[in-house]
């Protein structure tokens, strides 16, 4: 039977959400192959694992990344495999690398995602040989995964590959028949291949990069909704998923979404947009989400928020940070890549009476509460201003908040690092959302926005709320609960086989330590981004939770280190194919 694991005496949970129990579990050929509560007979040679007091669960799905530029270059995926993570899904909000060129991928990824242009397009035109959904799954297949992958194709990526990158961003144009039929048969085709359904974006603060259409907002915010509808009408045929966002600044488009995924004089739409948010901004808007989902979904939608088991804060480096594409005056200083042009800009006093209004505006949809009191300078070349607020600073010195932060990102560039709390801050809040059942846990964004947040271990923090309520015996939230939300419910939703561990499935698992769940996780480290030329990100390290991540049957991690064949001489994970059929 080839090499063969028995685990003993862990707290088994296989993923479906029932109670645990002690139990031994054998693998063999990549496979679960008996789970057993009396001891296993296993010949000699057998890898033994005591688990006693440990848990023993699937692995953990990773439905909401950016990995598409980084899993070519270093395809381990070891900042999620540390935490559990055994499948990722790739080609959100619009942004696939599948059909368009390398320089159009490029473009259309790295503002958005915040990871340097410099560092992806080489990576692209090195190693993106492939312009169709087959040839595209055959490079992964013959890859040297770490977690298995599967992936959207990205509206923008289609839209750009049927009309040039040029049209696709032209406010003017719009598809003709041609073009709109040629887009649902690549979409069909991509489908029957096996991807998961089809990912879209209409924020406009989602900016190209580049110099040919640099500012232009993502293809796929241009699209009218009959190209939608189109669209949807083939997810619908064969039962895959529509992955969106609607405009998050204003976010009344939500509502267009809610009634594309209903279904009562059609089939459902498998729809799920990000995201759900406490946020400071608009701290009563979740309050209208929660219940108005829940009414369309009892009207027969197939409605999910993507939603954060963790408060949602952000760092930034001077003033690269999304949120300021979502008022004029931030897009004009982003717009601009030269230091001294940019630098220039914010001098300007026009300019800043410009910015301050901005930042001033009071009323209207917003997703950064624009609030300088409420950033933490964390990082200056001046240290006494570290740990103080912009707008502590401001007062002390009789500036306006928004002048000081200009002053200083002037002075200090990128040096200047500090943080803030966008959403997420209230635990009751929070609480509800992710115990909300028309919300997925989902949403790390990992492998994108490398400099500002760092969500990789979001399982652990989601099993951290379920092992303190199981301690404080209450069980709203149980350990097995948490465990279903962060494996078989997704993989059942997404239709993946993944998520569970049961006689006959596939090894993807997980040995973890829950009494070590009692330590912070939401502390951030600088690690070299591998595959990047010593690009450095922010991780997280959360020492003795994980001690062996399994995948495929597998070893790959054993809680201090990565198996050294992990995505680099054999294939580990697999990309998985939709079990969705029309």
């Amino acid at each position: 039977m080839g090499t063969q694991t028995l685990i003993e005496n862990g707290w088994y949970f296989d993923g479906t959400g029932v109670d645990p129990v002690k139990a031994h579990v054998l693998i063999a050929e990549g496979r679960i192959q008996r789970v057993s509560t009396t001891p296993l007979d296993v010949p000699a040679d057998c890898q033994r694992i005591d688990a006693s007091g440990k848990w023993v669960t699937p692995g953990f799905l990773d439905t909401h990344t950016h990995y598409d530029a980084e899993v070519m270059a270093a395809p381990a995926l070891k900042e999620s495999v540390r935490h559990g993570v055994t499948t990722a899904l790739i080609g959100s909000c619009s942004i696939s690398m599948i059909l368009s060129e390398a320089l159009d991928c490029s473009d259309l990824f790295t503002r958005v995602e915040s990871v340097p242009r410099e560092q992806v397009l080489p990576i692209l035109e090195k190693t993106k040989t492939w312009h169709s959904v087959e040839d595209y799954i055959r490079y992964f297949d013959q890859q040297p995964l770490g977690p298995n992958i599967a992936s959207y194709l990205g509206h923008s990526d289609l839209r750009t590959k049927v009309m040039g990158l040029g049209r696709a961003t032209d406010r003017k144009a719009e598809p003709s028949e041609e073009e709109l039929q040629h887009m649902c048969d690549l979409l069909e085709d991509g489908l029957q291949q096996g991807l998961l359904g089809l990912s879209t974006m209409t924020t406009k603060w989602d900016k190209v990069d580049g110099d040919r259409y640099r500012s232009a907002s993502l293809p796929s915010t241009y699209a009218r909704w009959k190209e939608f509808r189109r669209l949807n009408k083939v997810l619908r045929k064969y039962g895959r998923i529509h992955q969106g966002a609607p405009n998050i600044v204003t976010k009344w488009n939500t509502i267009l979404f809610f009634f594309e995924s209903l279904g009562l004089w059609r089939k459902k739409l498998k729809t799920t947009l990000i995201t759900l948010m406490d946020a400071k901004a608009t701290p009563g808007t979740v309050w209208a989400i929660i219940p108005a989902t829940r009414l369309f979904n009892w009207l027969r939608a197939d409605f999910k928020w993507q939603a954060l088991p963790n408060v949602f804060e952000v760092y930034a480096d001077g003033m690269d940070l999304v949120v300021f594409e979502e008022f004029g005056a931030g897009e004009a200083a982003l717009h601009l890549q030269d230091e001294l042009e940019r630098n220039s800009l914010l001098k300007d006093e026009s300019y800043r009476r410009r910015f301050r209004k901005d930042y001033d505006k009071k009323w209207g949809s917003r997703v950064w509460q624009r609030d300088f009191h409420d950033a933490t300078i964390v990082g200056c070349p001046d240290t006494t201003l570290e740990g103080r607020s912009f707008g502590e600073v401001a007062d002390q010195r009789g500036l306006h908040p928004a002048d000081l932060f200009l002053d200083l990102v002037v002075e200090f560039g990128n040096k200047l690092r500090w943080h803030t709390v966008i959403a997420n801050a209230r635990p009751k809040v929070l609480d509800r959302i992710v115990k909300n059942r028309d919300s997925l846990i989902s949403f790390a964004d990992s492998g994108a926005h490398i400099r500002n947040m760092a969500f990789y271990n979001f399982p652990l923090r989601l099993l951290k709320m379920a092992w303190q309520k199981s301690r404080r015996d209450e069980h709203d939230l149980t350990p097995q609960q948490a465990i279903y939300r962060l494996t078989g419910e997704l993989a059942d939703w997404f239709g993946l086989d993944a998520g569970k561990i049961r006689e006959g499935d596939r090894a993807d698992l997980v040995i973890l330590n829950p009494e070590k769940l009692d330590q912070p996780l939401d502390a951030y480290h600088e690690a070299p981004m591998e595959g990047f030329d010593g690009l450095e990100r922010m991780v997280n390290r959360n020492d003795g939770i994980i001690e062996h991540v399994f995948i495929n049957g597998q070893a790959a991690y054993n809680g201090t280190e990565f198996t050294p064949e992990l995505g680099k001489t054999r294939n580990f994970g697999r990309f998985l194919r939709s079990t969705f059929n029309a």
